[in-house]
């Protein structure tokens, strides 16, 4: 099954078909048993933001967390990058984790293709379809409006 989603652009008003929520829950899946490291675009440092307490649920699981936040410092004791593309290879980042509102979603996306990460995850809320299918265009996993936190108890039966 598929979902409808507009496309927006120079085809406002147009619709394009992207995956379903049903295999968006299988690559999650895949994504969380398989890959280890997760860039998370826009780590907050404030621990009452969401995506602060996620990037903290993962870490708490043996994930590696590398910040993405433009301010500089520390967050969850990883030093942050101002930007994906600013991470140096050899952090490993597997999967781009993107906690930025819809309209920003596709640049991080076409950073994480660049980057030649594995997977992208767009987290609840944040929904691009069409960066959605440049990702699986690129050979990359992709999730699409859902939660790590709320996935790995699916998954791990935790």
């Amino acid at each position: 099954m598929h979902s409808r989603v507009p496309t927006g652009g120079r085809e406002a008003g147009t619709v394009r078909r992207v995956s379903s929520h049903h295999s968006d829950r299988a690559e999650a899946a895949r994504i969380l048993e398989r890959f280890r490291v997760w860039a998370v675009v826009g780590l907050s440092p404030d621990p009452a933001r969401p995506s602060h307490r996620v990037a903290r649920f993962l870490q708490d699981r043996g994930y590696e967390i590398v910040p993405v936040y433009p301010r500089g410092g520390t967050i969850l004791g990883e030093p942050t990058y101002p930007d994906v593309s600013s991470i140096p290879s050899s952090r490993g980042v597997e999967v781009v984790d993107i906690f930025r509102r819809s309209h920003h979603a596709g640049r991080h996306v076409d950073e994480a293709i660049a980057m030649g990460a594995a997977a992208v995850w767009l987290q609840l809320g944040v929904v691009d379809g069409a960066a959605v299918e440049r990702a699986r265009a690129s050979g990359l996993l992709a999730v699409m409006d859902r939660c790590p936190a709320i996935e790995y108890p699916r998954v791990f039966r935790a």
